[in-house]
């Protein structure tokens, strides 16, 4: 889904695309007008970028735009089963509208805030795959997957009763890692300060998943800037495109 300020759409498309998926952009206003209509897909995506310039808060505008002009059509994507994934501002709105993390549209109960380091950081990280039945990191548990971060709002917060619901529940899909694939706090492999390293979660069920790194900006060997020395077997980003075509497909 496109709008005002998303910039990430075309690589987003382009990685869907290499996993076998038939991807279109379509703009917010068209569905808002009727031409076209969620229900004749598969799968949403909300790429990143900088939706409505990230006036108010990142990803505030979108939210509410979502929350207010298609919120039935929306909850009736979900409980049809239908997979979501918000990227870097995708998951920012993600948070604002209450898909995350639990499915409430206009509920809001985690946030992301300003990094700790006060500015925007751009930076490939490593995070690590956590045990979840997520549908887009099915069979990538405790691997390491490197990403480029690019955001200045980026810190996962949240307070501790519904920090502990996350955890207990298995909803923390992908944490900030270090050198030795552990999860870390210290800047700047943790380049926002989440907590508990957090770098991406989905809902209970598994269909939605946000996240702040990018991994459609990891889908050919080439993009990574160590990719002659790296010792990468294959591009990160993919197999995430990969099972969600698979699951759509089985679906």
């Amino acid at each position: 889904m496109r709008t005002d300020g998303i910039n990430c759409d075309n690589e987003t498309f382009y990685a869907f695309r290499k996993a076998g998926a038939e991807p279109k952009l379509v703009h917010v206003n068209q569905l808002r007008s009727g031409q076209e209509n969620l229900a004749d897909y598969q799968l949403l995506v909300l790429s990143g970028g900088f939706s409505y310039g990230d006036d108010v808060h990142s990803g505030k505008i979108l939210a509410v735009e979502l929350t207010s002009f298609l919120k039935e059509s929306i909850q009736e994507f979900i409980n049809k089963g239908k997979p979501v994934l918000g990227i870097c501002n995708g998951f920012q709105v993600l948070v604002r509208t209450g898909l995350l993390p639990d499915l409430k549209l206009g509920q809001i109960n985690t946030t992301l805030i300003n990094n700790n380091s006060g500015r925007f950081e751009c930076r490939w990280v490593d995070t690590r795959v956590e045990k979840s039945n997520c549908i887009f990191t099915k069979g990538m548990a405790g691997s390491i997957v490197s990403m480029q971060s690019a955001h200045g709002e980026g810190k996962f917060y949240t307070d501790p009763e519904q920090l502990k619901r996350l955890e207990d529940s298995s909803q923390v899909v992908f944490r900030y890692a270090d050198s030795q694939g552990l999860p870390t706090m210290n800047y700047p492999e943790n380049p926002n300060g989440s907590l508990n390293s957090i770098a991406g979660i989905c809902d209970r069920t598994g269909l939605v998943l946000g996240l702040m790194p990018h991994p459609e900006r990891f889908v050919e060997i080439h993009q990574h800037p160590n990719w002659r020395r790296g010792g990468f077997e294959s591009p990160h980003g993919l197999p995430i495109f990969i099972n969600a075509v698979k699951y759509c497909q089985e679906m």
